[in-house]
């Protein structure tokens, strides 16, 4: 063991607590339900600096939203068309570059939502029409629900060959990060201790 090497590692446990750990760097840890998180050298800027939750991955096509893009835009004017929407002054979050006429929404509930694709531990995906008015209707706490303009896309073989070149690291998704409370920072705290945990694994017997 290496002098000193015990209060390291509790400091490194310290900073790597309260968000994610990074799952890994590899093109086997993509699936659904897995958060993607740009490298600095990540230089396109429709994805530089961002959090992106899968939430469809086939072979062929992958499909995310970001969630760490949030916007001055609130629910009641991007949402102007529902009366449900009136008086909402959450925030409209950027979803992504592709197809931005198209909104889509996350949403955490502890009850089984019929009608709206299930992504992980109780966060749906809502898409249609319907599902946003029972949504907003319901009057969702912004603290669990999102709604984003556009989303990300990819073919299989596009993304995989992006992680290959270390373009993303690959976290599983958590509720907490997906509606994090302070968006625009949650990319450097991420961004750091992924930085931190990986520099770690390449010390040879720290702890």
């Amino acid at each position: 063991m290496l002098p000193g090497s015990r209060s390291v590692g509790v400091a490194i446990a310290l900073l790597l607590a309260g968000t994610a750990a990074p799952q890994s760097k590899s093109t086997q840890s993509l699936r659904p339900a897995t958060l993607l998180v740009a490298s600095r050298d990540l230089g396109d800027p429709n994805f530089a600096q961002t959090v992106i939750l899968l939430v469809h991955y086939d072979d062929e096509n992958v499909l995310g939203l970001i969630v760490n893009r949030r916007t001055d835009v609130p629910l009641s004017r991007a949402l102007e068309g529902l009366k449900a929407a009136k008086g909402r002054n959450d925030s409209l979050y950027l979803g992504g570059p592709v197809d931005t006429s198209a909104l889509f929404a996350l949403l955490q509930s502890p009850k089984k939502l019929a009608g709206n694709e299930p992504i992980f531990g109780g966060v749906y995906l809502i898409f249609g029409k319907t599902q946003f008015e029972q949504a907003i209707a319901a009057h969702r706490d912004p603290d669990d629900f999102h709604v984003y303009l556009g989303y990300a896309g990819w073919t299989n073989e596009q993304l995989r060959r992006e992680v290959e070149l270390g373009a993303w690291f690959i976290f599983r998704a958590d509720a907490a990060s997906v509606f994090d409370a302070d968006p625009d920072t949650l990319w450097s705290r991420m961004i750091r201790k992924t930085e931190v945990k990986f520099a770690m694994a390449n010390i040879p017997h720290a702890f």
